[in-house]
């Protein structure tokens, strides 16, 4: 086993599903969780907040991003970085690949 991973291309890792969201976890040790999530278009994660630091990055797909009182219209490449307790949401506009990284361990 080796004590790396790699992923060539991370939006071919999920594929959106035609309904619901479809999630699978890459990476997880005591200091990172990363889980790629696939949203068939017009999916929605509803309002919520992480207990942990949080990066959203979106590979594909076009999505309503709610960040507190703000909203973002996140696109390929969008990448946000979240502090612990933001309250957040998805809504995807289109068929959607997202990378979601939780930061574990020690805060600040």
């Amino acid at each position: 086993m080796s004590d790396y991973n790699v992923f060539l291309d991370l939006a071919k890792e999920v594929q959106p599903p035609d309904k619901g969201i479809l999630s699978r976890t890459l990476s997880n040790d005591d200091r990172l969780k990363a889980v790629l999530f696939g949203f068939a278009q017009g999916e929605e994660l509803s309002e919520h907040t992480a207990s942990m630091p949080a990066v959203l990055h979106f590979l594909q797909g076009e999505a309503k991003l709610t960040l507190g009182h703000d909203t973002v219209e996140a696109r390929p490449g969008t990448w946000v970085h979240m502090p612990k307790d933001l309250r957040h949401s998805i809504q995807a506009k289109t068929p959607v690949v997202l990378l979601l990284l939780l930061m574990k361990g020690p805060q600040p």
